[in-house]
């Protein structure tokens, strides 16, 4: 970023002149110095504000997938007994468990059609 200067210090004969246009740039140095210094601080609140979110929803992730992995168990059990109960010959328990699902699955739709409306 260029700056202009109300002096160029270098063309000044008078050394009244060279104090006053130094005091202008230190005095615009602080300013910039001051203005940096308050983006770097939100700089940092915002660094660690994403940090904490960040750790907040590795948990979450962590917790989600330790639930995902139960459930595959309990699903993974279920069709094992869904299995063993259609290796062992009971096919009218396997037709009334296909038609309890089918009759479920209507009742949760016109349940959720309903609401809809």
């Amino acid at each position: 970023m260029r700056r202009t200067y109300p002096q160029d210090p270098s063309s000044t004969a008078m050394s009244g002149g060279r104090s006053y246009t130094h005091e202008i740039l230190e005095q615009e140095n602080d300013h910039l110095v001051s203005t940096l210094s308050d983006k770097v601080a939100a700089l940092k609140s915002l660094s660690i504000d994403i940090g904490d979110e960040v750790r907040t929803q590795n948990t979450m992730l962590n917790d989600m997938d330790s639930d995902f992995d139960n459930a595959g168990g309990l699903l993974g059990n279920s069709m094992k007994r869904v299995k063993n109960m259609a290796s062992a010959g009971h096919n009218r328990w396997m037709c009334y468990m296909i038609l309890f699902i089918v009759f479920v699955f209507f009742v949760i739709y016109y349940i959720v059609k309903w609401k809809s409306h």
